[in-house]
């Protein structure tokens, strides 16, 4: 497959500190943790490598502060051959995150501590507005600050580029958001936060993507666990199955990746709901291996995977 048409990330890279262990600490306890990795993550910076590994022309555009953290991201990119446009950031820190990953699940509870990239500016947006334009894809998270994310999307929409929000970490977000959007990606917790709607069956997540449709939103995809995917538009609903590609190991990252994929994909011209089973089986590969950044699989393992059926 070519790369398509340019993806454009805005987003937060941080130092992914993560922790395994049976369970977490109670507050004012202190317990022995099973193991611990440093390493690269941050929602946006995630979802570029993914889409980089994958073979897509990927730009991520971020503040970094000028320390060893910066570095690490610098390198994890050139790895994925992301390219970036980073606004050096000296006053403040490159971000970190605390991940919590409990021993017998791999489900994860997460802190995040952004730094240099919460003082990403509607100003920067409209210094690097180029960029944003020539792009095929555009996703934006919710890890930065919003009016800058809203400027964003609306530079993008005013160019006729496709827009993808993942609204992640869940935040209150103005209506004009959601006009802007192609596609919103929220996760069943997001989608629930979003809506109002409790998202615990494939049903009730077309209630929660009939909602986002009705704010204006193009097309909803929920992403659901190991119940797989739903992409919701206002002619059809679609369920799209977990593609697996054997135990889950740590399901920190596993959001990004479906993004990741589903932008590059996009980005090549693949119809959406192919384009979500694609996601699916690169988040599907993702889960089946520990960290973040490193756990992105490439173009052949997704292709080799689908091919399985």
């Amino acid at each position: 497959m070519a790369s398509g048409k340019p993806v454009v990330i805005l987003g937060v890279f941080v130092a992914d500190t993560a922790y395994r262990a049976d369970r977490q600490p109670r507050m004012g306890e202190t317990i022995l943790g099973n193991s611990f990795k440093l390493g690269p993550g941050g929602k946006g910076s995630n979802q570029a490598v993914a889409a980089g590994k994958l073979g897509a022309d990927v730009t991520f555009l971020t503040r970094l502060g000028v320390d060893a953290f910066a570095d690490m991201a610098k390198a994890t990119w050139a790895e994925a051959s992301v390219k970036s446009a980073v606004i050096d950031t000296p006053q403040s820190y490159t971000g970190a995150a605390y991940i919590f990953i409990e021993e017998t699940t791999g489900n994860n509870a997460i802190i995040v501590s952004p730094g240099a990239a919460m003082l990403i500016s509607p100003e920067d947006i409209e210094a690097n507005a180029g960029l944003i334009r020539g792009a095929g894809v555009f996703v934006i998270q919710l890890e930065q600050p919003i009016d800058a994310a809203l400027r964003a999307l609306e530079i993008a929409r005013g160019a006729g580029v496709t827009t993808i929000l993942n609204p992640a970490p869940s935040a209150k977000l103005p209506d004009r958001i959601y006009t802007l959007c192609d596609y919103v990606t929220p996760n069943e917790t997001e989608a629930e936060e979003l809506t109002g709607i409790k998202v615990s069956s494939i049903d009730e997540a077309r209630r929660a993507a009939d909602s986002l449709l009705k704010k204006g939103v193009g097309s909803v995809i929920i992403t659901l666990g190991e119940k797989g995917a739903l992409l919701h538009t206002a002619a059809r609903s679609d369920h799209v199955p977990v593609v697996s590609a054997g135990p889950v190991v740590e399901t920190t990252g596993a959001g990004d990746a479906f993004n990741g994929g589903l932008a590059a994909a996009l980005a090549k011209g693949v119809e959406p709901l192919q384009a979500v089973r694609f996601a699916c089986a690169v988040a599907g590969i993702s889960v089946t291996r520990p960290g973040t950044a490193p756990s992105m699989p490439t173009l052949h393992e997704v292709e080799a995977l689908l091919a399985e059926g």
